[in-house]
């Protein structure tokens, strides 16, 4: 397999963690988000996936890119071990979780919309950073919400095997940490994030352990 990725890429840290969790080998082709201009904007890297974003995964002759499409994709072809709960709410509630970060926060705070709010739309620094930490504080007081004294509520996300939750969670509470957003009100998240950080999957995943880190 081969993972387009970028190190600092929220989406691509989330599908390093689930390759690491299973155990899957995996080669890393950088893509840097910022060098000449963005060479996910390149014709090559465009011709590989249309939408200029990272990550891409090719396995074989497959060709796919939006990290919960290749998530869902990893857990059906390589279903051990198991990122999912077995019985459908449990799946429901782990991918709710997952979806608010991937679907609500996520595109808010996308690298491209931060450049187009700054360059196109002569929004200041400040107040960009602070639209950042708005959508990020917001989507997750919700998931603090739906974790905290939950009964499924275990080390992680959902019991006590980390999944697709876990691997999306801790992508944006490292985000969140870098923009200086305010997690006090948050310990259910924090403490996941802490045992998840214990675990080598995670910590090979981590942005500053990456090949293109800088």
């Amino acid at each position: 397999m081969k993972l387009y990725s970028y190190f600092r890429s929220s989406a691509a840290y989330r599908v390093r963690i689930a390759l690491n969790l299973k155990g899957l080998r995996y080669e890393t082709m950088p893509v840097h988000l910022l060098r000449h201009g963005g060479e996910q904007l390149s014709d090559a890297y465009r011709a590989l996936n249309p939408t200029a974003l990272v990550p891409t995964l090719v396995d074989g002759d497959l060709t796919v890119g939006q990290s919960m499409a290749i998530l869902e994709y990893l857990e059906e072809t390589h279903p051990e071990p198991a990122l999912l709960p077995a019985d459908a709410p449990g799946r429901a509630r782990v991918r709710a979780i997952a979806q608010i970060i991937a679907c609500d926060i996520h595109p808010l705070d996308n690298l491209r919309v931060l450049r187009y709010l700054k360059h196109e739309m002569n929004v200041s620094e400040e107040a960009k950073n602070a639209w950042y930490r708005h959508w990020v504080v917001e989507g997750l007081t919700a998931i603090e919400k739906l974790l905290a004294g939950k009964p499924q509520t275990g080390r992680y996300c959902h019991g006590d095997r980390p999944g697709f939750a876990d691997l999306c969670l801790v992508p944006q509470v490292a985000n969140a940490r870098r923009f200086e957003c305010d997690l006090g009100a948050m310990p259910t998240i924090v403490r996941i994030d802490a045992a998840c950080a214990e675990l080598p999957a995670f910590q090979q995943a981590a942005p500053a352990n990456q090949p293109d880190a800088e």
